[in-house]
């Protein structure tokens, strides 16, 4: 069973472009379409055990695709864009 926490958090964005937010000490990561700021920078201080400053949030709208004759769209998610306070860290595991 998942916490909720880990409904929250889906996971961490690692492109070029998030880790160059990374030297502003910004972190990027997938989150539920459903969360709001307010649960997304709870969830993150919590699992992280890190002081959030500000969550910037935005929805990615999906694709459309077409596969041989059927046309389709990929699924719309959720980003958030979390930067931390001077001098905290997650270690990502990269």
């Amino acid at each position: 069973m998942k916490s909720e926490t880990e409904k929250i958090i889906i996971k961490p964005i690692i492109t070029e472009k998030a880790t160059d937010l990374l030297k502003e000490n910004k972190y990027v990561f997938e989150v539920s379409i459903k969360a709001n700021k307010i649960e997304i920078k709870k969830a993150i201080e919590d699992y992280f055990k890190v002081k959030v400053l500000k969550v910037n949030t935005l929805i990615q709208y999906g694709k459309f695709k077409r596969i041989r004759h059927k046309a389709g769209k990929t699924s719309d998610w959720k980003k958030a864009i979390v930067t931390l306070k001077e001098g905290e860290v997650i270690n990502l595991g990269a």
